[in-house]
């Protein structure tokens, strides 16, 4: 039987100027959909589990659209509820070089952000599931939408479906004091915990004690001490730090590691990609996507991380925020080819 992974959250209209061209430089928008829970359910219908998106759209043309996005690439939209006045939109400008990457949002009073929550019926999305993926952006929309995923987060636990939590901590939603205050209670459903440097100090009060991100510098001792500070505070079963060397917008070092209570008594980092970007924006989630992906299907936790960080490397090679990769391809580049030549 297919595994069945749930996600809750938000999907957004994606506007971004074509060619890398600056907002006040363009007259016309490329066109798509995307966000962090959305991403995960495209993916994990990609490797063939059953994606499930729990959301709130619009019934529009819009919202439809959405919808038959989702649906083109396998995911189930069945449990999709409809209403509320507007999708949430967001602006990207993808930087090069230099010149960093910028997201404007506009999705304040979105449908989501203002659904109640006898709109769900957790009970019936969670039949035969196995895995409950969330992310801290959900929470930062709405104080309804805390509630809902609370409701969720219980349903799914009562269930003893496995829960996962990618902190993405968003500064244009809500401040440090806020997220803290939501996300901290939120951690005792949560198995997997899915954080980079920043997520982990912005959404959970923890920092490595020395880094310089920014300049292409990771201590990689300070971030082992971190994924165990963050297992043993919030019992964690599993987690998963993703590691970003910024060299500039168009190349980053990609890399990860991760400790849990299986097979890696001690931290396991993963290899280190050196990716040339064209479009990094749900990079993250596709590595949340191939580490539930990894952790329901491959032999052991170091297997998933492999999987997860070399899908989430070819990730940074597509345009849109979903990862359009096959299982083959993440296989391949895991097991070291990575040239890009020509395949015929």
């Amino acid at each position: 039987m297919r595994k069945k992974i749930v996600t809750f959250g938000e999907i957004m209209l994606r506007l971004s100027p074509p060619d890398f061209k600056r907002f006040v430089q363009s007259d016309s928008y490329n066109v798509s959909y995307g966000g962090a829970e959305a991403n995960v359910a495209v993916s994990s219908a990609n490797y063939g589990m059953e994606g499930t998106f729990v959301t709130k759209l619009p019934e529009n043309e819009i919202g439809q659209a959405a919808i038959d996005n989702l649906r083109r690439f396998g995911v189930d939209t069945s449990h999709i509820v409809r209403g509320g006045k507007r999708i949430g939109i967001f602006f990207l400008e993808s930087g090069a070089s230099q010149r960093p990457s910028k997201v404007i949002y506009d999705r304040e009073n979105s449908a989501i952000s203002k659904a109640k929550s006898d709109e769900f019926n957790w009970e019936k999305i969670f039949e035969n599931a196995d895995w409950f993926h969330w992310t801290g952006i959900t929470p930062a929309l709405s104080i309804k939408s805390r509630e809902i995923l609370n409701i969720a987060c219980e349903a799914a636990k009562s269930k003893q479906i496995k829960i996962s939590c990618d902190l993405n901590f968003r500064k244009k939603l809500w401040s440090t004091e806020e997220a803290q205050d939501v996300m901290r209670p939120l951690m005792k459903y949560v198995d997997l915990c899915i954080a980079n440097e920043e997520d982990a100090e912005k959404s959970l009060g923890l920092k490595p004690s020395v880094s310089n991100v920014e300049n292409a510098e990771l201590n990689e001792d300070s971030y082992f001490q971190l994924a165990q500070k963050l297992k043993e505070e919030f019992d964690f079963e599993t987690v998963a730090i993703t590691l970003r060397e910024s060299y500039s917008a168009s190349r980053n070092g990609w890399s990860a590691l991760l400790l849990d209570n299986k097979d890696c008594k001690e931290v396991y980092r993963s290899k280190i990609y050196d990716i040339l970007i064209v479009d990094r924006v749900g990079g993250g989630d596709s590595f949340a996507s191939g580490l539930i992906y990894g952790l329901l299907n491959k032999t052991n936790s170091k297997e998933a991380l492999d999987f997860a960080v070399a899908a989430s490397c070819l990730k940074h090679s597509i345009i849109g925020d979903y990862n359009l990769v096959t299982i083959s391809e993440v296989e391949a580049l895991a097991k070291g080819k990575g040239s890009g030549r020509v395949e015929r």
